[in-house]
């Protein structure tokens, strides 16, 4: 019989972050720890509220729920909780780290084992010019070569002058610059801000106008002289037709897969062979988890073999992480097997 409980923990950011979405300070998440014959695993329901498809008043309550029933198992489980996908990756964390032999290490591969890092993008928190060309500049000095900045918060053109500032002094070979509206633009308006963006040599552009406006992001996809990202727009999207009824309408340059949002790993599998079999490209990203969450992302995205930089930068936010082996070092994501976990949890 496998013992299980959950536990709340309040992240608190080391200063406050700017998204179009607002300023975050805390960030809730729910640890999952099961107990079996002498092993603990554990798992994180990094459920993210405003943005969520389970930000509901009943979360906890489906939570105690799991717990209660959690000898059904996994696979009788996943398939009850679809419109709760943070808790269903939080369940396959768990059960997979339950089952391994060592808990943090629930797809060993060279990253884990043998420190090989993963590149990722240098996140730019939305502020005022200042503040992010301040962050720009230190992401630089620290080895990134893929920048991603969130735009759509202060003025377009300030934004835009801030772009001009980088490729003044950096082109596209030495940092490739990605950015993020957030669904910050007008329909009406988001084709010639693609056209000015696109001057910048940017990768591509991060959900240029809110999720759900299918006809006008797929003329979007089809006119744009900019490479577009879906992100949001996959939230809440968990039947596999409509998975490809989606991909196909909007046909889309990359999507970007926050598994904490798209129902997990089985979930992100599903995405990912869908895009596969369209020829349309994919990263994934993690969603302000802790370090119980990152790492097993992190894990699970070195095994998928992208070539892409990943968006796997965010653990170093918070105060009150969990102590990990987990690192940044040179614009990669690194894990340093002689430091051991520390959760007191």
């Amino acid at each position: 019989m496998i013992k299980a409980r959950f536990k709340k923990h309040t992240l608190q950011f080391k200063q406050a972050s700017g998204t179009s979405r607002g300023v975050l300070k805390t960030k809730e998440t729910w640890i999952i720890i099961l107990e079996k014959d002498n092993k603990k695993g554990f798992g994180e329901c990094g459920m993210f509220k405003g943005l969520s498809i389970d930000d509901r008043i009943d979360y906890e309550d489906k939570l105690t729920w799991v717990i209660n029933n959690i000898n059904k198992g996994l696979h009788t489980l996943l398939p009850m909780l679809t419109e709760f996908p943070s808790i269903q990756i939080g369940l396959e964390m768990a059960f997979l780290s339950l089952n391994s032999q060592d808990p943090f290490q629930i797809y060993p591969s060279k990253f884990s084992k043998e420190n090989d890092p993963i590149p990722i993008n240098g996140l730019i928190w939305m502020g005022t010019k200042a503040f992010m060309s301040e962050q720009i500049k230190e992401k630089i000095e620290a080895g990134f070569t893929c920048i991603k900045m969130k735009i759509g918060a202060i003025d377009f053109n300030a934004e835009i002058d801030l772009l001009k500032s980088i490729r003044k002094e950096f082109t596209a070979n030495d940092i490739e610059l990605r950015v993020d509206a957030n669904g910050a633009f007008n329909p009406d308006e988001a084709l010639e801000r693609l056209k000015v963006l696109s001057d910048y040599n940017l990768h591509s552009i991060e959900q240029p106008i809110k999720q759900g406006q299918i006809e006008a992001m797929a003329y979007l996809c089809e006119n744009t002289p900019l490479p577009i990202a879906l992100d949001e727009e996959l939230i809440g999207v968990f039947n596999e037709d409509k998975k490809a009824r989606l991909l196909k309408t909007i046909q889309p340059q990359y999507i970007i897969l926050k598994p904490t949002l798209v129902g997990g790993f089985s979930g992100s599998d599903s995405w990912i062979n869908t895009a596969n079999s369209l020829n349309i490209g994919w990263w994934i990203t993690s969603a302000l988890e802790s370090n119980i969450g990152l790492n097993a992302i992190a894990q699970y995205t070195y095994k998928k073999n992208s070539l892409l930089p990943q968006g796997l930068g965010t653990g170093g936010l918070f105060t009150n992480n969990f102590t990990s082996p987990l690192y940044i070092n040179n614009g990669a994501l690194a894990y340093n097997n002689l430091k051991s976990w520390d959760l007191k949890i």
